[in-house]
């Protein structure tokens, strides 16, 4: 028998030694850890500091008007609020609507002339529902104090469609999103696609293909933009043509760390400085500075300015957006001159044929479903983000929202009822009682929205319990609806709020927030294990590591959250018992995903975990103004559940805590069990198949090397090299 062939041989290397081996196979451990607790830590870090607490400052806004009471007016409107206002003193009328569809300014204020008392405030719906709506907050009391009448008038009403003003949103990060997420993916399968003279025109089509298919989405058939087709595939070859080429510019320096830096870059800061989920004049001054810089704030205002201003304001967001291209381009083609093609710490490939998995993790596939799996996994990823929220939160519409109705006896609260339903419909779903404290609980319960309360003499006072801390939405909603009966029926009305939101939570977006870190931080370690780990199989190796990450990132989140931030303050114990568990579920949950299907079964997590369960919670919009359907799944789902969750910890006492409880631990257990089984039908896969416990064959790609990070979410080295196991076995086989 000849001597065995030594792997250098084969692969054209030295062997590593076992130093070496050990100290790169800990770096790459660390990694595994590290790349999504960096992830998680920098969104929720900067959407929970954004967003809990937003206070608007120095929103610009026109007086129209001239003399003493035009100059009151503009000096009441400096001192509003604390400074919420940054008012300027028009004489034209037509003037300062032109600076408001130029989106100069927020809002206009007419005074009333010629002996008139009606003041009109001008607002414009497109550009920004929720600025319109602040825009009326700050104006009207102004003009009340004059005792002046209003009326608004929006000059950019948003189409009907689109009632909630979010596919412009949505249309804007899928550009992004689409521009960054693939380069991952091409790292892993095809780096030989990254050589620009590939890039470019593989770029160009791809921009045109997603956003058509964006276009499709929020077009025909959900119905929320209707024509600009043309202007939506213009902006999105410039937006994700700028964001694709500053991402491979980023894979140059980093390699599959490039992930990170673009996601920061272009999603994480780009969401709170586009003015498009909440107004730009509420975030801090930072992203102010950066609404006029990023490509995602660009790509929003320039679709903006074609499909509710006519185009008005649309060159300088599309200069933002050709300024990227170009430099990165330039950049791009400057260093591939110096120093190549090859990607950091990679060695160059220009070899199609060149035997590579098609996702990170998995095993060596063909080159025509390596192709397949770059553009099948963003793409997949694209339609369900922009599909399932824009096909849920685009035209909320109030339905059966749960009230009690108490009277002092049951015949008047039912003959009431009856009143009351007739003039609201199918707005609210009335029940009755004559016990005024069981209503009450009921609220507490989240059960009902809330408890109306006849007067109990004619001409007497009514009375409306409420909670904003079960959702300001449906709060704010249901006492417009009742404030409308009591000066209908000239009744007066006392207004109660019995579980009112912390004033470091005034959007009520903190429970939506810290529920949805936990459900992201079950499934990105999984993928990533997955996919930088695939040796990483049997359950008994994987639990250990699942129940560590989630004690330690349960612990984190809340001192994020409670000590640097603010937003929740307290309920240690809660946040981070309840934190542990929901991790630790939604990971045996992905689990049962990667460990079948792979890094492909990060999509069916993302949709059933988060994109389901955004509108299903309650979290960002009330359950009673989503679709029915989200409404079934609001007791099945487990990002429901955890809102739910950290609602009663932090401000119901804990009061309807254990059903949602029972949901996440029922998640848990169901999925233990399937990995059970998953364990079982691995070993027999493995066993018929002749793998080894790697799950890879025994005959290695020859020259392929895991570098460091290989994570399946930085498409971070090649992960189709085998383990020091497989390489003693293979020296032994060529012998």
């Amino acid at each position: 028998m000849e001597a065995p062939t030594p792997v250098a041989e084969v692969s054209g290397r030295e062997p590593d030694s076992p130093e070496a081996d050990r100290k790169r196979e800990i770096a790459k451990r660390v990694f595994l850890f590290l790349i999504p607790f960096l992830m998680v830590t920098m969104m929720y870090a900067t959407y929970m500091g954004t967003m809990h607490s937003p206070k608007t400052r120095d929103m610009p806004v026109a007086v129209v008007g001239s003399g003493a009471v035009a100059e009151s007016v503009v000096s009441e409107l400096k001192s509003v609020q604390d400074g919420a206002a940054a008012p300027r003193l028009v004489t034209d009328r037509g003037e300062a609507l032109d600076l408001l569809k130029d989106r100069d300014v927020a809002g206009v204020l007419l005074i009333p002339a010629d002996g008139s008392t009606e003041a009109t405030v001008y607002t414009a719906q497109g550009a920004g529902a929720s600025q319109a709506g602040t825009v009326k907050q700050i104006l009207a009391p102004v003009a009340a104090g004059h005792d002046w009448t209003t009326k608004t008038q929006d000059i950019a009403p948003l189409p009907p469609g689109d009632s909630a003003g979010i596919a412009v949103l949505l249309a804007a990060i899928g550009m992004i999103m689409v521009g960054y997420v693939p380069l991952s993916g091409m790292m892993t399968a095809a780096p030989h696609l990254l050589a620009l003279r590939r890039f470019l025109p593989l770029l160009a089509g791809w921009a045109a293909l997603t956003s058509t298919v964006t276009w499709l989405i929020l077009g025909p058939i959900v119905g929320a933009v209707d024509g600009h087709y043309l202007a939506f595939v213009g902006i999105g070859l410039l937006a994700t043509g700028a964001v694709g080429i500053g991402q491979l510019l980023f894979a140059r320096f980093l390699g599959g760390l490039a992930l990170l830096p673009g996601m920061l870059l272009w999603v994480v800061f780009g969401v709170p400085s586009s003015n498009l989920a909440m107004p730009i004049h509420a975030m801090p001054d930072f992203f102010g500075f950066l609404h006029g810089v990023l490509p995602l704030p660009a790509a929003g205002e320039a679709l903006r300015s074609v499909m509710y201003f006519d185009g008005r304001g649309v060159g300088k967001h599309l200069l933002t957006l050709a300024v990227w291209l170009v430099a990165a381009l330039a950049l791009a083609l400057l260093m591939e001159r110096r120093k190549g093609a090859a990607l950091a710490n990679a060695p160059e490939s220009d070899n199609p044929d060149a035997p590579r998995p098609a996702m990170s993790g998995g095993p060596v596939r063909s080159k025509r479903l390596r192709y397949f799996a770059v553009a099948a996994f963003p793409l997949a990823i694209l339609t369900v983000v922009v599909g399932m929220m824009s096909a849920s939160l685009h035209q909320p519409e109030i339905r059966d929202m749960p009230v009690v109705v108490v009277g002092a006896s049951q015949e008047q609260a039912e003959q009431a009822t009856k009143g009351l339903q007739q003039g609201l419909g199918d707005l609210v779903l009335l029940t009755t009682s004559t016990s005024l404290d069981k209503a009450t609980d009921q609220i507490s319960e989240r059960d009902v929205v809330g408890v109306y309360v006849l007067p109990t003499a004619k001409g007497g006072e009514a009375k409306l319990y409420t909670s904003s801390a079960a959702g300001a939405g449906q709060h704010n909603a249901l006492r417009g609806m009742f404030q409308q009966i009591a000066q209908s029926q000239q009744t007066p009305l006392e207004l109660t709020d019995v579980r009112p939101l912390n004033a470091s939570d005034s959007n009520g977006s903190n429970s939506m927030y810290a529920a949805m870190s936990w459900i992201m931080s079950g499934f990105v370690i999984m993928a990533a294990l997955r996919g930088g780990a695939p040796e990483i199989r049997r359950l008994r190796q994987l639990l250990p590591m699942m129940a560590g990450w989630a004690v330690g990132m349960a612990v984190w989140l809340w001192v994020l959250f409670d000590v640097l931030i603010g937003a929740i303050n307290g309920h240690g114990w809660a946040m981070v018992g309840f934190g542990a568990l929901t991790i630790f579920s939604i990971s045996l949950f992905t689990a049962v995903f990667t460990r079948t299907l792979g890094i492909a079964g990060v999509v069916p997590v993302l949709v059933i975990a988060l994109m389901i369960g955004v509108p299903a919670s309650g979290g960002a919009i009330s359950l009673y103004m989503v679709p029915e359907v989200f409404r079934d799944l609001n007791d099945v789902l487990p990002l429901p559940a955890a809102v739910d969750v950290v609602r009663a910890a932090v401000y119901f006492d804990g009061a309807g805590i254990g059903g949602h409880l029972a949901t996440i631990v029922g998640w848990g257990a169901v999925c233990l069990l399937l990995n059970v089984g998953i364990d079982r039908w691995l070993a027999r896969r493995e066993l018929k198949s002749g793998t080894d416990e790697d799950g890879g064959s025994s005959t290695p790609v020859a020259g392929q090397r895991t570098e460091g990070p290989a994570l399946a979410l930085t498409g971070a080295g090649d992960t189709a090299e085998p383990s020091r196991r497989g390489r003693r076995r293979t020296a032994r086989t060529r012998s």
